[in-house]
């Protein structure tokens, strides 16, 4: 199977986590907004558009043959048990999935800092909002979002390597995407919070050292983070 990630190029974004999922799992795919012979933006419009019952409505969508899938979380628990990132019971794979939507409420809220007003609007027009909005982001739910995983970590019956039973999950590969993200967002929190997460933080750099992801990371195809992305570095942000 060939998978056709769309998702606008330039940036990592949401369609990172999707990107991490498929790398981990040596899946054959195009990006098809980073790669103009695929088609690039038009591509990405013409999906966007659809010619079907089941168009998305919005970025980042996958093709697996005849099926279209979008969200992240929808996408990543459509790829998951075929690319081996998924535990097959059931009960296991959705709680897989309730923690990705947990990483999903992250990524909206770190994007909301900085476009507290709407996403519509530049942010050097609703700065003051923004600061408003970085305060309780780095106080009150950096610390809750990244602590319920270090709980879940802690909880985990099968050690807190993982944090769904003993193998890596897409879950996984998206907790490190997020704290990547906030790393880059706000350095001087992090540093200041990554002390009380040691299972978190031991998390992440297993991940960066899978040799796959590793290979991945080290490659041109891993796009940096920039200030036209969900995670943005604005120093007056970072307290």
């Amino acid at each position: 199977m060939r998978y056709e990630l769309y998702y606008w190029p330039g940036i990592p974004g949401r369609g990172e986590f999707v990107r991490l999922a498929l790398e981990e799992g040596g899946a054959d795919y195009i990006d098809v907004g980073n790669d103009e012979e695929a088609g690039g933006m038009a591509a990405l419009e013409a999906v966007l558009e659809g010619d079907g019952a089941h168009p998305p409505f919005a970025l980042p969508a996958l093709k697996a043959g005849s099926v279209l899938v979008a969200q992240v979380a929808a996408i990543l628990q459509y790829l998951g048990p075929r690319l081996g990132l998924a535990a097959r019971d059931p009960r296991a794979a959705l709680w897989t999935h309730q923690l990705q939507l947990t990483v999903a409420d992250a990524v909206t809220e770190a994007h909301d800092v900085h476009h507290p007003l709407g996403a519509g609007s530049w942010y050097r027009e609703q700065k003051p909002e923004a600061a408003r909005r970085a305060r309780e982001f780095r106080e009150q739910r950096i610390p809750k979002f990244l602590g319920y995983f270090e709980q879940v970590l802690a909880r985990n019956p099968k050690g807190p390597r993982w944090l769904v039973g003993a193998r890596v999950s897409y879950a996984d590969l998206s907790l490190f995407q997020l704290v990547a993200g906030l790393r880059y967002a706000f350095p001087r929190t992090m540093a200041g919070v990554e002390d009380d997460l040691p299972r978190l933080r031991d998390l992440a750099a297993r991940v960066a050292e899978r040799p796959r992801t590793a290979r991945y990371l080290a490659s041109p195809r891993r796009l940096p983070f920039n200030e036209n992305g969900i995670f943005r570095h604005y120093p007056e942000l970072d307290g």
